[in-house]
């Protein structure tokens, strides 16, 4: 951009100087600087402008009398000095002070209030202003333009920095804070006015404020002592606030108004006593528990007690503004208050649990106390709404939860067709040591503006301890905040100190306001400490003992407020005591009847939409293999579909015309076979959901799910959106390049809805390792756990190709080790293929998919083997490619009538049944399990006991494959081929096992 500098009014240059300055992400830019010198150079001209008539000095007018003697666009002969001028302008002022520019009004008032009294007569300039005019020099005029640049560039240093000496720890120590540090140019002392150019005599001179500030209230211009209390007030108080950062003004605008508003954080008597009332019931839950459990574990909430008043807050706002459905997870401290206290778990049944002797009614309870979830429907007290919240249960696995509820909250949004997230958010609660450290945290950010994973705005509430266990900030973060994370998606973030509970709320009810308004993510910060270090079993004095003494001497926060509301009136002692002793008379009597509590149930609390699947005693209610055929008329509807375009004037990439040789010689790659199964479900209505990386066109060029205009940019079409009239939606989104977050997403997207197909594609499939929490703590043992039922399906291609790990194995020997041939404890996992998607061999005809037809769990030999089986001498059993491997080389070797090769295509859970028909019907032959994975990998370890299982060990089932290694591939072609020939040598060498032991 090129500005002709020269040609802008004085007074336009100014202003556009000031805007550059307030709206530019650094106040040092090179712009600024140009116009600042520009600017200066045009005031150093002000005589010469000035003497040219009253052409210049009319734009500072507005609207007053003419100047005696100009006519409109005339230039008098006259030469008018800069004194004129000014004088001009003060009788303009006296008049009416509206008939100048503001700056001018600031000057005049600024020049009488320095004026001896009587002085000026009226109407007319006294002597000593005659001198003072006429004296008035351009050094003069230059200082009164800095001083005001000066004081915006206070204004906005306090919105940038004025949370750096806000005073939000509650211990008052903030050594264990890295940001403990004073920015410069605030005005903590005196003599920082220096840096501004200003001094102490220049605190009782009014200056004019810029737009962007609400400090002044009704006023434009205000004194700079009074400039910067209200500052102070806003951004150095029990809040600070972080959100220059932001690059939209209108929210920058948003916030500003919402913390500089003079007395715009009130609240009414009766708000203030519910907050107490909910501080009270916070804080004596605690207290209780303390008492009857002294020596549990129960990961308290002492120190943050405002946790409990503060969620209700955001929940309350949020209801009011339209929200019904609440999805919320957090980690083990403070779970059992939130339980009792928002979500409104029955007592008896909380406190039923720390008996020893409690027998679990259902299958769902192998979890401690603090890792347990909750859902629960009833009416807003505040609202008189009906409002659903529920609570995930997750494990100590610190933020795996996180994804896991955005998942969950979109899947709601998605079915309730709440395309705004008007109806259903997200809370996630966090300790500041996790959400620092644990990079899930980012992962979750990173989808949260994502189309196909926004939630339309979380409320991220930190529980700020202070400290990670034992471990002080300075030495378990980098960065200055532990919410600095937040800053890479542009949520706003809100320290509070959790010691002011109506700071706290008010920085809720501001937050809540927020995700309404611009459904973006938004941050708490809740500075807090734990009472009782890490667990109430802890001794924190061995690595904080200073933090600990000064803890012990600690007021708690219900004796302040408490004090504070019954010195201002708001309530009684009397009213108070009342108060607690009501609410201690609830627990005693939950307490009582929960020694009757014999049985802990956990299904009744699970908002689990799945019982149809499972009998009472939960287990599955069918293991057939239902037959899932099609019509030959929908393979071929289906078929057509996927190889043309819905659309017209759409150009195609000419690969896509494979599909129509396929449809029409009625044969099925894995590709075409996919968009039949998929096509097919949407036909009755199953909603269909792929994710994972590059899924919309497949890793390996296969899917084309997703097509793109050749001709016409960012145009795209979605064939499978258009096979049917009244089809389900089929949702296709390539994600982050993120395994931990997106697969703990799909996992709770798939909770909300049994009747639905949610996948997830690894792009490679040893890629699951970076989202092995999730499988380890959610899908293998949710179940066993929590009782949380799940029916996402993982799709893992996978192969042994000769290159680097991450193209080889998935390993799936971790799957099958967490299944225990269970298959409701976990979902399907499929091994997709990578060399097969181009196999010749791997081909189906249509008749295999034909009505009446079903899936497979084996597939016997249908060559010479199969009508002389007496007659085999071998039966290899394998699965997935290395099944070509082995065909091929047998019918070079000309054995096809010695070895019979029996494909597994479902391994768990095992197919005992049929298994044990193929060993009857070769009961002569010696039998080998054959895998393309080293021995310590892939499928041997697990079923050679299931074969052993099926013979009764009367047969060995030998080993045939590689031999055990670190690594899934050597990543030399040369050493993966001859591998490959040795055990191919191994598998048709039919003396290879005669007189040997296993």
């Amino acid at each position: 951009m090129i500005i002709q500098l020269t040609s802008i009014p004085l007074t336009q240059l100014f202003y556009v100087l000031i805007h550059s300055f307030i709206h530019s992400s650094c106040p040092e830019s090179a712009f600024f600087l140009l116009c600042a010198s520009a600017a200066m150079s045009r005031f150093r001209a002000l005589a010469g402008v000035l003497r040219g008539g009253c052409a210049g000095g009319s734009r500072w007018l507005r609207g007053g009398p003419a100047r005696r003697g100009c006519s409109s666009g005339a230039v008098p002969s006259a030469v008018a000095s800069s004194s004129s001028y000014v004088e001009e302008m003060y009788f303009a002022w006296l008049q009416n002070p509206k008939n100048v520019h503001e700056s001018w009004d600031a000057f005049f008032r600024n020049f009488h209030a320095s004026s001896p009294s009587g002085e000026a007569g009226e109407g007319r300039p006294s002597t000593l202003l005659q001198d003072r005019v006429l004296s008035l020099s351009l050094d003069m005029t230059q200082k009164v333009v800095e001083d005001h640049l000066a004081v915006h560039t206070l204004i906005r240093a306090y919105q940038i920095r004025g949370h750096h000496i806000a005073q939000l720890d509650p211990l008052g120590i903030l050594e264990a804070d890295l940001d403990s540090f004073v920015p410069s140019d605030l005005i903590t002392t005196i003599d920082k006015l220096g840096l501004y150019g200003l001094e102490e005599s220049d605190l009782n001179r009014s200056f004019q404020l810029p737009p962007t500030t609400f400090i002044g209230g009704g006023n434009i211009t205000l004194p700079l002592k009074e400039i910067i209390r209200r500052l102070e007030t806003s951004y150095c108080g029990h809040i600070g606030v972080e959100f220059m950062f932001i690059n939209n003004v209108d929210q920058c605008q948003w916030i500003r108004q919402k913390f500089e508003t003079p007395g715009i954080m009130q609240f009414t008597n009766a708000e203030k006593r519910t907050l107490l009332a909910r501080l009270i019931r916070s804080t004596r839950f605690e207290d209780f528990l303390a008492r009857k459990w002294s020596s549990e574990k129960r990961f308290g909430l002492e120190g943050c007690e405002v946790l409990i008043p503060a969620l209700k807050t955001i929940i309350d706002k949020s209801s009011a503004a339209g929200i019904d459905s609440v999805i919320m997870g957090m980690p083990h401290r403070g779970r059992l208050n939130v339980l009792a206290n928002v979500i409104r778990k029955d007592l008896d049944q909380i406190f039923c649990q720390f008996d020893p002797k409690l027998e679990a009614a259902d299958e769902g309870s192998g979890d401690v106390k603090y890792h347990l979830g909750m859902y629960h429907e009833r009416i807003n007290r505040e609202t008189d709404k009906d409002i659903t919240l529920s609570l995930m249960a997750n494990p100590s696995h610190l933020e795996a939860v996180d994804p896991v509820v955005q998942g969950k909250a979109k899947a709601e949004q998605f079915y309730r067709g709440d395309s705004q997230g008007k109806k259903v958010m997200s809370i996630l609660m966090h300790g500041d040591a996790a959400f620092a450290g644990q990079g899930v945290v980012y992962e979750t950010f990173h989808l949260s503006e994502l189309p196909s994973y926004t939630t339309h705005g979380t409320i991220h509430v930190v529980v700020n301890n202070q400290i990670g266990f034992t471990t002080d900030p300075r030495v378990a973060r980098s960065s200055p905040y532990p919410t600095d994370v937040a800053r890479v998606v542009n949520a706003p973030i809100f320290h509070v100190n959790a010691d002011d509970p109506e700071a706290v709320m008010y920085v809720c009810r501001v937050a809540a306001e927020w995700r309404t308004a611009f459904n973006k993510d938004v941050v708490i910060d809740l500075v807090c400490y734990r009472r009782f270090g890490h667990n109430e079993m802890d001794e924190p004095m061995f690595t904080q003992p200073l933090m600990y003494k000064q803890i012990r001497r600690q007021e708690h926060v219900l004796k302040k407020y408490s004090d504070k509301l019954i010195a201002e009136g708001v309530v009684t002692l009397q009213e108070f005591e009342e108060e607690v002793a009501k609410y201690d008379k609830i627990c005693e009597k939950a307490y009582t009847s929960s020694k009757d509590e014999k049985i802990l149930h956990i299904r009744h609390w699970l908002d689990s939409p799945w019982p149809d699947f499972f009998t009472a005693e939960g287990e599955p209610k069918s293991m057939s293999c239902v037959p899932s055929g099609l019509e030959e008329e929908v393979l071929q509807h289906i078929g057509h579909t996927a190889s043309s375009v819905p659309l017209e004037d759409f150009k195609i990439h000419p690969v896509n015309s494979k599909v129509t040789c396929l449809v029409k010689n009625r044969q099925l790659d894995w590709a075409l076979a996919e968009y039949m199964a998929l096509g097919s479900l949407l036909k009755d209505g199953i909603h269909v959901r792929l994710s994972g990386q590059d899924v919309e066109r497949g890793t390996f060029s296969h899917r084309h799910h997703v097509l793109h205009d050749q001709e016409v940019d960012k145009r795209i079409c979605v064939p499978m959106n258009h096979l049917w009239t009244n089809q389900a939606p089929y949702t296709v989104c390539n994600s982050s390049l993120s395994e931990y977050g997106v697969l703990g997403f799909e996992l709770g997207f798939a909770m909300a809805n049994p009747n639905a197909l949610i996948l997830w594609e690894a792009q490679f499939g040893d890629f699951h390792n970076t989202a092995q929490c999730i499988i380890d703590q959610f899908i293998s043992s949710g179940q066993a756990k929590w009782f949380r039922n799940n029916g996402i399906v993982l799709l893992l291609p996978h192969g042994m190709e000769g290159m680097g790990p991450e193209h080889s194995s998935a390993r799936p020997e971790r799957f099958l080790q967490m299944s225990n041939d269970d298959p409701d404890h976990f979902p399907l996992i499929i091994f997709t293929p990578k060399s097969l998607l181009r196999h010749p061999e791997a081909r189906s005809s249509f008749d295999d998919l034909a009505e009446g037809t079903n899936f497979k769990r084996l597939i016997s030999d249908e060559g010479p083997a199969n009508h002389s089986p007496s007659q085999v001498k071998r039966v290899i059993f394998c699965t997935g490619k290395v099944y070509y491997e082995l065909a091929k080389e047998r019918k070079q070797q000309k054995l096809e009538s010695d070895i019979a090769i029996i494909r597994l295509e479902q391994i768990s859970p095992f197919p005992f049944d049929l298994v044990r028909g193929e060993m009857e019907k070769y009961d002569n032959a010696e039998l080998v399990w054959c895998q393309e994975e080293h021995k310590n990998m892939g499928y041997y370890d697990y079923v050679r006991p299931r074969f052993l299982t099926v013979v009764a060990n009367e047969k060995p089932i030998w080993y045939v494959g590689r031999d055990p290694a670190a690594a899934p591939a050597t990543g030399n072609k040369s050493t993966h081929l001859n591998e490959l020939r040795r055990f191919m040598d191994t598998a048709f060498n039919l003396s290879t096992f005669q007189g040997k032991d296993l």
